[in-house]
């Protein structure tokens, strides 16, 4: 899991040091200073005019619009963008909100492991001063929890390109256990990826379905030797080789009435902070 992608403070692509979710548990790192986006706040109105001038000059515009006042873009408190996922909020400070794909297109998935548990993996990412998340995170049963929306950019990857472009998943367990990796973790992450295929329309390949090691810049291992490439990749194209189902329509709605797709935002109640296991 790479820390800040650049966006809490400096330039550079903020990387986590080789260390995984569950190392970063025990020993964070200070919380970073004054971020450049509250700086930018706190210069002032004549600040965000002269920022957005030169970001409009510079082609940037449609990446800025819904960080000016009052163009904040419409969200429903509990939305997931996976139909059945439970949403667990991460720190704000753990991802940058954005408009994807509007202003970022999306075209990957990275996968990581936690090397640690689904409790770990929720704790550090509830955490600002963790500095990363990611957008989904996998228990070993298959259930799902989405604590990112996918329009907006996760600290996940260790590399600012990669977290703009992709959506990134967390599995619960270790690179160097292979029963980590159960059949009903396989099946959950399998349908969850083929979603993010088919909502973006990407293939399901081995160029845009990554490994976190293969992240440039990167030093992390993960998903490891262990992590079976062929069945996982198998088990997603079967997956988007099932038909999509529609929600069933609504009582009294008739058949000219809007339906969201399968897949798309489906507001779920917040869960209950209940110490490690939240």
């Amino acid at each position: 899991m790479g820390k800040s992608d650049g966006d809490s403070g400096g330039d550079s692509s903020g990387e986590s040091a080789g260390k995984s979710v569950g190392e970063l548990r025990g020993g964070r790192e200070a919380a970073p200073g004054l971020t450049r986006r509250r700086a930018l706040w706190i210069g002032g109105g004549g600040a965000v005019v002269a920022g957005v001038a030169a970001l409009v000059a510079g082609g940037e515009a449609a990446r800025w619009w819904w960080r000016l006042p009052g163009n904040e873009k419409p969200r429903t408190a509990g939305a997931v963008d996976f139909r059945g996922a439970q949403w667990v909020a991460a720190s704000p400070e753990n991802y940058r909100r954005a408009d994807r794909p509007a202003d970022y297109g999306i075209d990957r998935v990275v996968v990581h492991v936690v090397q640690g548990s689904y409790a770990t993996a929720l704790d550090v990412f509830q955490d600002p001063d963790h500095e990363a998340a990611a957008h989904y995170v996998i228990r070993k049963d298959g259930h799902i929890a989405q604590m990112i929306r996918e329009l907006d950019v996760a600290f996940h990857a260790g590399n600012r390109g990669y977290n703009e472009r992709s959506v990134g998943i967390e599995h619960e367990g270790y690179v160097d256990r292979p029963e980590s990796f159960t059949d009903a973790m396989y099946a959950s992450s399998a349908r969850l990826t083929a979603g993010i295929c088919r909502r973006y329309g990407f293939p399901a390949d081995r160029e845009h379905i990554v490994g976190h090691v293969e992240v440039p810049g990167t030093d992390h291992t993960d998903p490891g030797k262990h992590w079976d490439w062929d069945r996982y990749l198998g088990l997603v194209r079967a997956e988007l080789r099932r038909s999509v189902r529609k929600p069933p329509r609504a009582a009294g709605q008739g058949s000219s009435g809007a339906h969201a797709p399968t897949g798309a935002p489906v507001p779920t109640p917040a869960p209950e902070r209940r110490g490690a296991t939240r």
